[in-house]
């Protein structure tokens, strides 16, 4: 049973500098929700960070809406791997996202305008900025844990660089280091349907009051296709058609049904999803690359964190592979960090690290019952041992 969320929005007066080396003017806000209670040294806090398409509402429901479940409710909560009986858990939306926190659709003070496409470039490492200065205003000075899947897992990483002692440990679920040439490109792809749609009039498309929903749709159509496995494509869908073959091929015909799945998800996506948003998250995506400054030698980009880890990776996960996840783990042990890796035998695709799976969710169970044996020994001991 799912446990009431309540949403909240947090404003900063304080501009925000980001890597690009414009400034997020301040009166930004960023809309977050919390589960479960900060104990009393404020030790057990949890920060989860979102990916894609996902936002702040992490776990539980909202109240009088029963199909609101948070993106990863089956993992966060009472009793559940990640216990909010235990944890004081965090999720934040990041900025340039469409869901609370300031970005393309809201204006810009300089303007009095809809930001649209001058939103201004964010990346990962902005994102972990603006998270480290929430966490200051809830009085927050170091992380349990920071956990992540995907581009949450980035972000999780990128915190071990950039505030390596305000977290103990750092969970990466799915993820990579940086984004491979082959995923460069499938956000390219992506990219190119939104800002070629007639629609999306140079990204302030809200002036005219349209949308460029033609875009979207394929660009989450692309996205779908790799998050899942061909083994779960063809178990669900094989080449099933929808009545049957009947060979008049038009460009609107849906004859099979993965073909209707896709448009179902490409429809659904553009119904909720700001273009501008996918354009930026993308990017930041495609930007992340912590070994980048150290000439592509990840062990030395890694050599400065001090959180324990664990490294989790799906068989099938081809957009982010085990091999990206091992090249992590070799480069932490290269730096003798603590590091726990499983690698799961899941059909599931990219989108496993979201669905129900016994071996994963009882990894992570058991990982973080580790970190609250360990919260719980130090406040025995005292403050010092954290």
């Amino acid at each position: 049973m799912s446990f009431i969320a309540h949403p909240q929005s947090m404003t900063f007066e304080q501009p925000l500098p980001l890597r690009s080396g414009a400034v997020l003017a301040g009166g930004y806000h960023l809309a977050y929700e919390t589960y479960g209670t900060l104990n009393a040294d404020r030790s057990n806090a949890v920060l989860v960070c979102h990916a894609l398409n996902a936002s702040h509402h992490v776990a539980g429901v909202y109240e009088g809406q029963p199909k609101s479940e948070g993106w990863w409710d089956n993992m966060i909560g009472p009793g559940k791997p990640v216990d909010t009986n235990r944890f004081f858990v965090i999720g934040v939306n990041n900025l340039g996202s469409c869901f609370g926190s300031t970005g393309p659709m809201h204006t810009d003070p300089a303007t009095g305008r809809v930001y649209g496409a001058d939103f201004p470039v964010v990346t990962v490492e902005d994102w972990v900025d603006a998270q480290a200065r929430l966490l200051d205003r809830l009085g927050i000075g170091q992380l349990a844990a920071v956990l992540g899947g995907s581009l949450g897992g980035m972000q999780a990483l990128s915190w071990t660089l950039q505030y390596p002692t305000r977290m103990r440990h750092c969970v990466a679920v799915a993820t990579a280091p940086n984004l491979n040439a082959e995923n460069i490109a499938f956000n390219e792809v992506a990219r190119r349907a939104i800002v070629t749609d007639p629609d999306f009039h140079g990204g302030h498309f809200y002036e005219h009051g349209v949308v460029p929903k033609r875009g979207l749709r394929i660009a989450r159509m692309v996205g779908h296709i790799t998050y899942l496995s061909d083994d779960v494509m063809n178990t669900k869908f094989g080449r099933q058609l929808r009545e049957g073959l009947d060979l008049r091929y038009s460009t609107q015909d849906v004859e099979f049904q993965i073909e209707s799945y896709l448009r179902h998800q490409g429809e659904k996506f553009s119904n909720y999803f700001d273009a501008n948003t996918y354009l930026l998250i993308t990017r930041a995506l495609d930007y992340f690359d912590p070994a980048g400054a150290y000439g592509g030698d990840l062990r030395a980009a890694m050599a400065g964190a001090v959180a324990k880890f664990l490294v989790i990776s799906f068989t099938t996960d081809w957009r982010f592979s085990p091999a990206r996840s091992r090249e992590i783990v070799k480069a932490l042990l290269d730096n003798g960090h603590t590091v726990s890796y499983a690698e799961i035998d899941a059909p599931h695709g990219h989108d496993a690290f979201l669905l129900e799976d016994a071996r994963y969710l009882n990894a992570m169970r058991a990982y973080f019952d580790g970190i609250h044996y360990e919260t719980t020994a130090a406040q025995v001991a005292g403050p010092e041992v954290l």
